[in-house]
């Protein structure tokens, strides 16, 4: 008997705004070339069984790890990739049966796919491993291509917005959510609440921070990934614009009533909010989530993040790793501190010995019995 699976339709070319809407015992139907970790851990989290791609989820351009991580977590991958009529056939909220690879919409077989498999993946990391090599020499190409034009980052002739936030001699927390930032949120606690850095949210970075309990003091990016409840806690709002000025994401928080200073700039939100934090004299720069290795670099685009490259170029003497801070930063209790507890634990027990009369009885028993034992 094959086996078979049932849910309700999500349909989203953009996997980061479908994983809003997803509930568990849904099947998320998406377009996503080469699934990275990041949209693969998002899709965890709502608790779905099925991934229905209209894409190759492995392309075998580079080692994306995203399959591979749903694969772990026993959700199922079945790319359709003859042409967009997934996207196109079904509506959000049709009723969808899977039987092996075969889809089916009220009882009607829409389209064959592929499930993959861990040969199928093993494969393609093979193939993806074999091209990496070409691919980081075009990456470097396109970052020097792009640094030519986005030089201004190194230079500082960038238009910067004057903040209400006072970076000079602080410590700076930036959160992406990114690759494993529920991990570093967690490891880095006491760093938070020992040193107090100041907060950056970067877009759903700003969710993240709300997430773990803390209140963010500032929210940079475009504004498409962020809630309405965390855009209106009070955090500084600065809304990255494209270079020629143009802000999409100005509209969203003018509708809510709130104010925003506009930062144009090329490159990705999270650069920006680094610029921002090492231009108005931040002493540390903690990163959460963002994009640190090669492999995060051909994740988000070759073009994309030529800026980021330069971004990190010229912040780097002062920017560390969530994991680096971890490492670096864990409260001991020291010795000392452990012989000054043990002696305040006795005060209390000494004035109890010598005030209750119980006590007292009890004392003069034991000390006569020691006698008897010992002859005295």
């Amino acid at each position: 008997m094959p086996d078979v699976i049932k849910g309700i339709a999500k349909i989203d070319a953009k996997t980061k705004d479908l994983v809003k809407r997803l509930q568990p015992g849904d099947i998320a139907i998406i377009s996503h070339r080469d699934i990275d970790a990041v949209a693969a851990e998002s899709l965890i989290q709502t608790g779905i069984k099925v991934v229905i791609n209209a894409d190759k989820s492995m392309s075998g351009v580079y080692p994306n790890p995203g399959p591979q991580i749903l694969m772990n977590a026993g959700i199922s991958i079945i790319d359709v990739t003859t042409d967009d009529v997934i996207i196109k056939q079904f509506k959000e909220g049709d009723p969808i049966t899977i039987i092996e690879e075969k889809i089916y919409c009220n009882d009607e077989l829409i389209v064959k796919g592929h499930m993959l498999t861990s040969e199928d993946i093993d494969e393609k990391m093979a193939e993806a491993k074999g091209n990496l090599e070409g691919q980081l020499e075009k990456f470097v190409q396109n970052t020097l291509d792009y640094a030519k034009r986005e030089k201004d980052i190194i230079l500082g002739k960038l238009d910067m917005p004057q903040t209400n936030t006072h970076f000079k001699g602080k410590q700076v927390l930036v959160v992406v959510r990114g690759k494993n930032y529920r991990e570093d949120l967690h490891t880095i606690r006491s760093y938070i609440r020992d040193v107090k850095p100041i907060l950056i949210g970067v877009d759903g970075g700003a969710d993240a921070l709300v997430e773990f309990g803390y209140q963010p003091d500032m929210v940079v990016g475009d504004m498409d990934s962020i809630s309405d409840k965390t855009l209106a806690s009070g955090a500084e709002i600065i809304v990255h614009a494209y270079p020629n000025g143009k802000a999409p994401g100005l509209q969203r928080v003018e509708e809510l009533g709130l104010e925003a200073k506009v930062f144009p700039a090329p490159g990705t939100s999270e650069d920006i909010a680094m610029l921002l934090a090492f231009e108005e004299g931040a002493d540390l720069i903690v990163a959460v989530g963002t994009h640190s290795n090669m492999i995060d670099f051909l994740e988000k685009g070759r073009k994309g993040m030529s800026s980021t490259f330069l971004v990190r170029l010229k912040v780097g003497a002062i920017l560390v790793d969530a994991k680096g801070v971890s490492r670096l930063y864990r409260t001991r209790m020291k010795f000392k501190y452990v012989i000054l507890i043990g002696m305040a634990a006795t005060i209390p027990l000494m004035i109890l010995l010598s005030t209750s009369p119980i006590a007292k009885q009890y004392l003069t028993l034991l000390w006569m019995k020691m006698r008897i034992i010992f002859g005295v």
